[in-house]
């Protein structure tokens, strides 16, 4: 031991002395070279994931989580349900789920992107097969709850209205929304392809002398044209334009020599409807009132009870109790 401890001390330097700082801090070894590695990998080696890092609840727990996980559950989901509409999803629910769509009478959902959204029509020489129920003013209250009972009693629906989008959105593909000018002729020949039924829930003038309304078989009306001539005073000047409109759509529906169903309603108001019952004396429309849902109601369940020429009658909520419209019209026709 003492011989190693010599030779430690003694320093690699003979002139110069030996000293403690020396002997303590021997000179630096040579760099060793590391030997390369056998085999290298041939493939990139996957990156390690980043580390989770605390996100603090307020409630005196934290959760972790990846900043850089791709939200994949969210993504996927987007393409499918979430875009649907609201109505759609409503619709969906109380229909029995989307798997029941087509069998309801609704086509797929088409995506937002585009889809058929803005293809033009190259079938336009194609005769349809007429199973659609057209409703003219389709934006108003009234036309709304026309469309509801419509897409319940699982009809093909064409609406007549300006905003297409906003009835898109509120309505999906229920129904095919018509938007441009009715005394266009060729506009006119386009939105009645297919219709085997009008509703006109309004007097908005849609019956002109010059539309064709060749191949539709039946014609609803729903007229306030007893509560126009009812009105005095200022009311009736403000309703002189209505009045003249409504007056004009019951003549030309007259004339067409279609099968029509002339309702002539007592004034619509905003109550609940299936409230009350109905009364079909002649003269009530002049002086009663019917809600609006009610009112609906009756133009829909009118659509499969075609009179040979012209059904004409009034109408507003009353006590008379109504279970069977289908039995209601066949005996309301056999009366002529």
């Amino acid at each position: 031991i003492s011989r190693l401890s010599t030779l430690a001390m003694q320093s690699p330097y003979p002139n110069q002395p030996v000293t403690h700082a020396r002997a303590r801090n021997p000179p630096p070894a040579a760099p060793q070279m590391r030997a390369p590695p056998l085999l290298a990998p041939s493939t990139p080696q996957p990156a390690r994931p980043p580390p989770l890092r605390p996100l603090r609840t307020g409630l005196g727990r934290s959760l972790f989580f990846s900043p850089r996980r791709p939200p994949l559950l969210a993504v996927a989901r987007s393409k499918s349900r979430d875009d649907a509409s609201f109505t759609d999803r409503i619709l969906d629910y109380i229909e029995g789920g989307p798997k029941l769509r087509k069998w309801y009478g609704a086509p797929d959902l088409l995506p937002k992107d585009g889809g058929a959204e803005g293809e033009e029509d190259e079938s336009s020489d194609i005769e349809e097969p007429r199973d659609a129920v057209l409703v003219t003013n389709g934006e108003s209250e009234i036309g709304q709850m026309v469309i509801l009972s419509l897409i319940l009693k699982r009809a093909r629906i064409k609406a007549l209205v300006k905003d297409k989008r906003s009835t898109g959105e509120a309505f999906g593909t229920y129904v095919e929304c018509m938007v441009g000018n009715i005394r266009d002729k060729s506009f006119t020949r386009k939105t009645l392809r297919g219709v085997r039924a009008v509703i006109c829930p309004t007097d908005d003038g849609f019956f002109s002398d010059q539309i064709d309304l060749k191949g539709v078989e039946h014609i609803v009306l729903l007229s306030q044209l007893s509560v126009y001539r009812n009105s005095g005073g200022l009311q009736a000047i403000m309703n002189s334009k209505l009045r003249k409109l409504a007056e004009r759509d019951e003549n030309v529906v007259l004339a067409s020599g279609i099968p029509s169903t002339i309702i002539r309603s007592a004034s619509l108001e905003t109550t609940p409807g299936g409230e009350k019952g109905f009364n079909f004396t002649e003269g009530i429309a002049a002086k009663g009132k019917i809600s609006r849902e009610d009112a609906a109601t009756i133009c829909v369940e009118a659509l499969d009870a075609i009179p040979q020429t012209t059904l004409i009658f009034e109408v507003a909520n009353g006590d008379e109790n109504v279970t069977d419209w289908k039995t209601w019209f066949a005996e309301r026709m056999a009366k002529g």
